[in-house]
């Protein structure tokens, strides 16, 4: 589930009072570029009632930087899993293998619930 506070904690700040990270899954894009995208999204929202056509045309180019992002980070991601598990041999890797496929299982899942 979506977690907002979580989402809004920049980087260099560890969340919680103890400065541990909060348990989760991690961002698919870096909060830099979620701060972006959020803060396009959020001025298109704001011109709106002065520039609707602007505003929408922000509003897209804003969805198609998330979409793009969310792809290349996908993709990235599915690389080094890739990486870390082809060309082993799966007796002697077994357990390298198993957490290749959590993290699949994992991120499926994320885009799933979605």
């Amino acid at each position: 589930m979506y977690d907002q506070t979580r989402a809004q904690q920049p980087d260099d700040r560890p969340p919680g009072h103890a400065g541990r990270r909060a348990p989760g899954p991690e961002p698919l894009l870096p909060s830099g570029e979620r701060d972006r995208i959020v803060r396009r999204l959020g001025h298109a929202v704001n011109t709106f009632a002065d520039a609707p056509g602007e505003a929408l045309e922000e509003a897209e180019s804003a969805f198609d930087e998330a979409t793009e992002a969310l792809v290349n980070a996908l993709m990235e991601r599915r690389r080094v899993l890739r990486a870390g598990w082809q060309d082993h041999d799966p007796v002697t890797q077994s357990a390298e293998l198993r957490l290749a496929l959590r993290e699949y299982r994992e991120i499926t899942g994320r885009l799933l619930r979605a």
